[in-house]
C-alpha cells in the first residue's frame, strides 16, 4: 500500500533523482506523492521520469492530469503527441500535435530546445493529413467518375480542408462587413456579362497605359504609403516603394480628372460599367504596376459590399494571384472578379514589370436599396468621426 507523502522534501528528492538520471528512483518517489493538487511543473517532472523509465502509457496518463487543469498547455500537448507517436498511435498523435501547434508561441520565440520537436510535430500533422486525404480521395473516386462534366472545385477544396491539408479562408473586411454575403474567392463570370466588353478593350487600354507611362512616369506613385510611427506589419518591404506603384483614375470615390483626361477611353469604359459608387469610399480604379520578381504579401480589403475586377494589360512572363485556397495565373485578354476581403496575394515571377487594370464594383448580390442604404450609412459614419 502506497504511503501518502505530500511534503516538499519528497518532491525535491524525486527531482534530485531525475538530475542524476535515476529514472526508477524518481518514479518511485513521485508515486509516493499522491496529493491530487500537485502543480503542473511537478506533474511534468513525474511524466518525464515515467517516460525515461520506459513507462510511456503511465506518462501519458500523468500528462492527461495536466490537460484537465489546462487543456491548452503547449508543452504538455507537445509531449503527449511525442509519447503517442512512440506508442505507435500515429493518428492520435497527429491530433494532439495539431492542438499543440495551435497553442505554440511564434517560431522566433521558441526556445532552441523546442525547435526540433515543433518541426517534428508539423511534419507528423502534415503526413497524417496527406495520408487521410489519399484515403478520402480514394473513397469518392468511383462516385466522382459518375460526374465527369460537373465542376467540383468546391468539393476538392472541402476535401483538402476536411483532411487538414488546407484551412478555410473567411471574409476579413478591414472596414465594413455586410452579413449573409457568401465568401466566394473568384466569382462566376456569368454574373458579369459586361466582362467580354472589358476584355475586348484590352488593346485600347494598353495604348493609353503606354502613353501615360511614357509621358508621365512620375505619376505612378507607391501604392503602400504608411506615415512614420504607424506599424507597417507585412508591408515593410513595399512601404513607400515603387516596386508596387499605381496610376489612379478614381481614388476613394473621387474621379481624378487630370488622369482621366490622359486616358479618356479607360474613363469612358469604366463609367459604363457597374463600378461601386460610395462617396469617400469607392470607386477606386487604377493601373497597378508590380516590378519583376516582386511579391505582394497576403492581405485583405475593406468591405465585402464590393468586389474587385482585374484585367491584365502587361504580362512579360509568369504572374500569379491567390485568393483563399485558389491560385490562378493571369492571362492576357482574361478578366476576373474576386472578393478582396478574403486573404489574397500576388507574385510577378517575370523579370519585367506586370501591369493590370484594377477597379471595384458593387457586389451583385446587393439590391439597389441595399447599395443606397450602405452608402448613406458609411458616409454618415465618416461625417460623424470627422466632427470631433
Amino acid at each position: 500500500m502506497t504511503k501518502q507523502v505530500d511534503d516538499p522534501e519528497t518532491i525535491a528528492r524525486a527531482r534530485a533523482a531525475l538530475q542524476r538520471q535515476d529514472w526508477r528512483g524518481a518514479v518511485e518517489l513521485f508515486d509516493a506523492v499522491v496529493d491530487p493538487s500537485l502543480p503542473i511543473d511537478v506533474l511534468l517532472d513525474q511524466a518525464l521520469a515515467l517516460r525515461m523509465s520506459g513507462d510511456l502509457s503511465q506518462a501519458v496518463a500523468v500528462l492527461d492530469r495536466i490537460l484537465v487543469l489546462d487543456p491548452r498547455h503547449f508543452l504538455t500537448l507537445l509531449s503527449k503527441g511525442a509519447l503517442l507517436e512512440r506508442l505507435g498511435k500515429i493518428k492520435s498523435a497527429a491530433v494532439v500535435y495539431n492542438n499543440a501547434l495551435a497553442t505554440a508561441p511564434p517560431d522566433d520565440a521558441l526556445p532552441n530546445s523546442l525547435v526540433a520537436p515543433v518541426k517534428r510535430a508539423r511534419d507528423a500533422v502534415r503526413a497524417h493529413a496527406e495520408a487521410l486525404a489519399d484515403v478520402l480521395r480514394s473513397s469518392v473516386a468511383d462516385l466522382r467518375d459518375r460526374h465527369p462534366d460537373e465542376a467540383l472545385g468546391r468539393f476538392n477544396e472541402s476535401l483538402e480542408m476536411y483532411s487538414g491539408l488546407a484551412h478555410p479562408y473567411p471574409q476579413q473586411p478591414l472596414v465594413f462587413h455586410y452579413p449573409r454575403l457568401p465568401a466566394i474567392p473568384f466569382y462566376d463570370r456569368d454574373l458579369f456579362p459586361w466582362l467580354a466588353e472589358l476584355e475586348a478593350a484590352t488593346p485600347t487600354l494598353q495604348a493609353e497605359l503606354t502613353q501615360v507611362r511614357n509621358i508621365r512616369p512620375t505619376d505612378f506613385k507607391p501604392y503602400v504609403v504608411f506615415p512614420p510611427g504607424v506599424p507597417v506589419n507585412q508591408w515593410g518591404a513595399l512601404n513607400h516603394s515603387r516596386d508596387w506603384s499605381t496610376f489612379f483614375l478614381w481614388r476613394d470615390g473621387v474621379r481624378q480628372d487630370d488622369a482621366c483626361a490622359q486616358c479618356p477611353a479607360a474613363a469612358s469604359l469604366l463609367q459604363s460599367l457597374p463600378i461601386a459608387d460610395q462617396p469617400g469610399f469607392a470607386p477606386t480604379a487604377m493601373f497597378s504596376v508590380l516590378d519583376g520578381r516582386k511579391h505582394i504579401p497576403p492581405h485583405t480589403g475593406a468591405a465585402n459590399t464590393r468586389l474587385i475586377v482585374h484585367l491584365p494589360l502587361v504580362l512579360p512572363g509568369s504572374a500569379r494571384f491567390r485568393v483563399g485556397a485558389e491560385t490562378r495565373d493571369w492571362r492576357m485578354g482574361e478578366a476576373w472578379v474576386f472578393d478582396d476581403t478574403i486573404e489574397h496575394e500576388a507574385w510577378n515571377d517575370a523579370d519585367a514589370p506586370r501591369t493590370i487594370l484594377i477597379f471595384d464594383i458593387w457586389n451583385p448580390l446587393l439590391s439597389e436599396a441595399e447599395r443606397a442604404l450602405v452608402s448613406a450609412m458609411m458616409t454618415a459614419k465618416n461625417a460623424y468621426m470627422a466632427n470631433d
